[in-house]
């Protein structure tokens, strides 16, 4: 897949981007609606992102959709968002698919209702050969408990410690086979990680903002790329300018 990369974004691409859709919320207490309007109008927003990675020629988006913690939320809003992730999967997949989407899940489907959980499946295996975008959903999703579960099935499949490498860690987690986030995005103004992608955002640029992610638009997005092609990814390393210095040192 070649990157668009239509004219006024930065030249440099992040081959994958994910985000913590964090406001919802708050966005609509704001306004004087119940919480629930407010994860409605984010899932409208995801829309708009979507199609915005695809102009812009990002190749992996994973989204923060639920995590494993959010089971201690009042149970009126935990039932709303499993009804929420239902109704996009009835009334968007086709739509989904005939973009290009291909959806994955990662986390653990085993607490979700046998229908829904069909339902998510069929909307994987739908959208299997589509390559436009992989949208990874991380629903019921925890980074602790991805790491925990790819321990449990290297044990189970006998790997001894001496094998245990990096590569190997990554094939057992839940993103196995898709590349580490370069940039992970929250939104809503909050500095911290919430259990994300821990392994997998070791050496990702985080980009925080203020604002709410239903208000989250396609200009905002650019705007992440455009401080995303700023930076200078060192991975532990020193800079150029660093390296240059201490040679004329």
């Amino acid at each position: 897949m070649e990157p668009t990369n239509p004219a006024g974004l930065p030249e440099h691409i992040p081959t994958h981007v994910a985000i913590i859709m964090d406001g919802n919320g708050r966005w609509a207490l704001a306004r004087g609606l119940p919480r629930l309007a407010g994860h409605r109008a984010g899932t409208e927003n995801l829309r708009r992102i979507i199609e915005a990675c695809i102009e812009f020629g990002v190749h992996y988006l994973t989204i923060y959709a639920f995590s494993t913690e959010n089971w201690g939320r009042p149970q009126e809003e935990v039932q709303g968002l499993l009804h929420i992730l239902e109704d996009v999967i009835d009334r968007e997949l086709q739509e989904l698919s005939d973009q290009g989407v291909q959806l994955h899940h990662i986390g653990r489907l085993d607490r979700l209702d046998p229908t829904l959980q069909k339902k998510v499946l069929h909307a994987i295996e739908y959208t299997r050969e589509n390559n436009r975008l992989v949208l990874n959903v991380a629903f019921n999703y925890g980074g602790r408990d991805e790491i925990v579960y790819a321990i449990q099935h290297m044990i189970k499949d006998g790997v001894q410690p001496e094998n245990v490498t990096d590569e190997m860690v990554s094939q057992y987690l839940f993103t196995a086979g898709v590349p580490d986030p370069d940039m992970i995005i929250r939104t809503s103004g909050e500095l911290r990680g919430s259990n994300f992608l821990i392994w997998q955002g070791a050496y990702s640029e985080w980009y925080f903002t203020p604002t709410y992610w239903p208000d989250f638009d396609k200009e905002q997005f650019r705007l992440a790329l455009e401080e995303f092609s700023h930076r200078e990814r060192r991975y532990g390393h020193v800079s150029e300018t660093e390296g240059d210095l201490a040679q004329h040192a």
